[in-house]
């Protein structure tokens, strides 16, 4: 397995360049087919530049990869600093983290690709770095809320994490579908169907009373 760059590290405006000319070619033609030398033409840079920054083009693809943990990873520094329930903080979790998943397209779509392809080279490396430090500290969040009587204690934490997540990707893969289905009317609005999920999630289906 390759050396992981450092999700925490800051980047250059090359660096960034770099990224997102990698991000845009690796998402049109996937990892085999694109050149270190058509990188650095797009990105305005050089080949040695890029290998400054990147190892080689194993490390710049995971280091694409890793732009989506990041912004998830940032979403969760910023919600604990902040007051507010636990309940809040996962209901803005998954707005945030699916606002992100549609506003960087490439990105979710190269994830995706990666880890629901059979025999991807980097599928266990890419789930690694989306279900390892930002999945447990979601779960770590929702342990905390039980900890603290706001979630019922016999909640599966993981399952509880695995489907907020999914619901994110299913309404970034199955959007164009959705449009062709009456009546679905949060389908135009990615806040409204997330806070339609999460209401779901939390609260329930039963009516308040409902002693089953």
């Amino acid at each position: 397995m390759q050396n992981e760059p450092d999700t925490k590290r800051s980047s250059s405006s090359g660096e960034l360049a770099i990224l997102e000319a990698a991000e845009v070619l690796f998402a049109q033609k996937g990892f085999d087919a694109v050149s270190m030398s058509a990188i650095a033409k797009l990105a305005n840079t050089s080949k040695p530049n890029i290998y400054h920054h990147f190892k080689n083009k194993n490390d710049l693809y995971l280091a694409v990869m890793q732009g989506a943990v990041r912004r998830s990873s940032a979403l969760l520094d910023t919600l604990e600093r902040e007051p507010g329930t636990f309940k809040q903080h996962l209901t803005a979790f998954a707005a945030g983290q699916l606002n992100n998943i549609l506003k960087h397209e490439r990105s979710t779509q190269l994830m995706l690709r990666e880890t629901l392809s059979e025999g991807s080279r980097y599928g266990q490396e890419i789930t690694k770095l989306a279900m390892g430090e930002v999945y447990s500290r979601l779960v770590a969040m929702i342990r905390q809320g039980q900890q603290e009587n706001e979630f019922r204690k016999e909640i599966d934490p993981y399952l509880a994490a695995f489907m907020i997540v999914s619901a994110n990707m299913f309404f970034f893969q199955a959007a164009p579908i959705m449009h062709s289905i009456p009546e679905v009317d949060f389908i135009d609005d990615a806040n409204v169907y997330s806070k339609g999920v999460m209401d779901v999630l939390i609260n329930g289906m039963f009516q308040k009373g409902d002693g089953k």
